[in-house]
């Protein structure tokens, strides 16, 4: 009965089909601790020869290992004198060099669950073998020309190869190579996850096991060339820093996460600041485990390093990166979040600044965000000395190529005029032409936020500026009537020269247009792009505004200018200008600015008061229906809102008469939307 049951055990761990060794595995959780002694030992006798017979296939090695780390996890081989953990050791160490990576990852796991069994004890049995492993692949690097080439590189290099055609992909040496190109260091990943295991096995035991020489050979990988290594790299780093941590005031001197923390500090930051998102996550990870192992006292030795860049992610584009730093911030700061900001605020700006010249536009979007976090919540004596060096950043990047820096920046400017105005006084010879060009960009949230920015100007300087704005307000509403049609919408980007061949050719479905080309990853945030340009986000290439445009950055204008009293009634003065700009349709694109117009209505309605907007209600009906009756699925939607929020402004009654009075045909669509209950 014996070997019938270890041959059933084994056949499952063995099995081709991971299904079934995965269920094998659960299985053998389940029933281990009822076997007898020898029953366990005859099964790992029968799981060690598969793990040393170099003719088994890989996935009778995987299951072998997955039944070997079953067996140490079970404590059912914690008798002293049972051979099962000192051959265990043995026959993972060889397999971790195995060339299929599911082997080497088990072996990992297996050396990790002995160090969980006998408290870091096969670590400091082995360690020499891991680090070893680990040494000699992070060398390659350095002494391996094709390993130590860019990812862009190596990237470029790898699609080249792959589209060169049926006859070179058919040659072996070229196929070495494009294998050596994408798993060049595939020892390297697979030894430092197996150190994490063992790391995380050992717990606080491991402390005594953290010297500078382990510390020199996690940190080197932590600046790989290979992203994947240094997300691995920052995985150790937090494995390391979770071993545990001494709350007592007088054993913290001793503790390794303190004696060591100022180096830990400078490296957790680079990771923090990394441009893959993987590897930023990564460092996000551990440097919450850091900062948490530690008391609350402590910790602030090494907030001028870290607390910047945990602020900055925050609004990291990345999701898993914002909200995983959002929680830290909650975690690490609680309540004192805002003070601890101005305590290290000659750090927070610094990095701030510096984050605006970053090669990813998601690090630059980002830093213009927390540079006007910093005007509306802090304390204005305390950023008041640095607004010169904030406004000169923001200004830079209000000419970046990527729209969303564009828009944050410019943004981020009204919110410290407003914050700021004698400050920022100098600089309005400067934005103000930035803040009139984004009101006409090419993107439509670039307009809106051009819109609120200058409202805000109005709200800091008032009348001094108001005449100006209104001013550039009437020439835009204006010059809708001369948008030219759709034909000739384009007619000015064949002729000359542009910054993109795609432009001049855009009409031709070329396939030089889309092969051999950079690709970029938005996952990642194009690692390799310059502040010039570059991934989905890349407006390298802007073609001239329309004078549409122009004109839906003016009525977007006009909703922010309501809210400001100052220019209420310029604003009011400004709406038959306004209605008989949306009258305009003889270019495809007038869809565009009816939906703008039906979201700003209700705006204005709030803005000027029910009292003045019912008096000027009827220039904007036709529109309205107009738009809700458009094929234009967002236009009509659009248009269904604004009736809806008007009717509860103004009271439905009131609306259904002012429609009735009107026009009575539009009734009928009135009704049929029913505007009457709660958005």
């Amino acid at each position: 009965m014996m070997g019938v049951e270890v041959e059933r055990v084994v056949g499952g761990l063995c099995a081709a089909q991971k299904l079934e060794r995965d269920r094998a595995v659960a299985d053998l959780h389940l029933k281990i601790k009822s076997y007898s002694s020898e029953l366990v030992l005859s099964l790992h006798t029968a799981l060690l020869h598969i793990l040393t017979d170099s003719t088994s296939p890989w996935e009778s090695k995987h299951g072998g290992l997955l039944g070997m780390r079953a067996m140490v996890e079970s404590s059912c081989c914690g008798d002293p004198e049972s051979p099962i953990p000192g051959e265990a050791r043995q026959a993972a160490l060889r397999l971790l060099t195995h060339q299929e990576v599911r082997v080497r990852q088990a072996a990992g796991e297996v050396l990790g669950a002995l160090c969980h069994q006998d408290g870091g004890a096969t670590y400091a049995t082995c360690s020499g073998n891991i680090l070893e492993l680990v040494r000699s692949n992070l060398e390659r690097q350095v002494t391996d020309d094709e390993a130590s080439r860019s990812e862009h590189e190596s990237t470029r290099l790898l699609m080249e190869k792959l589209s060169a055609g049926t006859r070179e992909r058919r040659n072996s040496g070229d196929a070495a190579k494009i294998f050596h190109d994408t798993a060049g260091w595939r020892n390297l990943e697979t030894s430092m996850k197996c150190l994490e295991h063992m790391i995380t096995g050992s717990g606080p035991k491991f402390l005594p096991y953290i010297n500078q020489d382990l510390l020199d050979l996690i940190f080197q990988a932590l600046t790989h060339t290979n992203r994947f290594v240094r997300e691995t790299g920052f995985s150790v780093c937090g494995a390391l820093v979770s071993c545990g941590a001494e709350e007592s005031a007088e054993l913290m001197e001793s503790n390794p996460m303190f004696t060591f923390g100022d180096q830990l500090t400078q490296n957790l930051g680079q990771g923090l600041a990394d441009n893959w998102s993987q590897v930023r996550l990564a460092s996000s990870v551990a440097t919450r485990k850091f900062l948490m192992s530690l008391p609350a006292a402590a910790r602030e030795r090494f907030f001028p390093t870290l607390l910047p860049r945990l602020c900055l992610n925050r609004y990291y584009v990345a999701e898993g990166v914002r909200l995983h730093s959002q929680e830290t911030w909650r975690q690490v700061t609680g309540a004192e979040g805002k003070a601890l900001v101005e305590k290290y605020i000659d750090s927070v700006v610094t990095y701030y600044i510096e984050a605006t010249g970053a090669d990813n536009h998601a690090v630059r979007e980002a830093a213009c965000a927390c540079i006007a976090e910093l005007a509306l919540k802090l304390t204005t004596d305390a950023v008041r000395q640095h607004v010169p060096r904030l406004l000169h950043a923001l200004t830079v990047c209000f000419t970046d190529d990527s729209w969303p820096v564009r828009d944050a920046a410019c943004v981020a400017c009204g919110n410290f005029i407003l914050c700021f105005p004698e400050e920022s006084q100098s600089s309005m010879e400067t934005l103000y032409p930035l803040f009139l060009n984004n009101l006409q960009d090419n993107i439509p949230s670039v307009r809106q936020g051009a819109a609120v920015a200058i409202a805000n100007v109005v709200r800091a300087y008032g009348k001094d500026v108001l005449p100006m704005v209104v001013e550039k307000m009437h020439e835009g509403l204006k010059g809708v009537e001369e948008q030219p049609s759709e034909s000739e919408r384009y007619g000015d980007l064949e002729g000359g020269l542009s910054m993109y061949g795609v432009v001049k050719r855009k009409r031709d479905n070329d396939m030089e247009l889309h092969s051999n080309k950079q690709m970029y990853s938005c996952g990642s945030l194009a690692p390799k792009m310059g502040r010039g340009g570059g991934g989905c986000s890349d407006c390298r290439f802007r073609r001239p505004p329309q004078l549409w445009e122009r004109a839906d950055g003016c009525v977007y204008l006009a909703g922010e200018l309501a809210a400001v009293p100052e220019a209420a009634g310029e604003v009011t003065a400004c709406l038959p200008l306004m209605a008989e700009a949306v009258q305009h349709r003889h270019y495809t694109s007038h869809v565009t600015l009816l939906e703008t117009l039906c979201k700003t209505l209700p705006h204005l309605a709030r803005g000027l008061s029910k009292r003045v907007f019912k008096t000027n209600l009827h220039l904007f009906l036709d529109s309205i229906f107009y738009a809700l009756e458009c094929e234009n699925a967002l236009t009509s939607s659009a248009a269904s809102q604004c009736l809806s929020q008007l009717s509860q402004l103004l009271g439905p009654n009131i609306l259904r008469g002012r429609v009735e009075e009107h026009n009575p045909s539009y009734l009928r669509a009135l009704d049929a939307n029913a505007f009457t209950g709660p958005l």
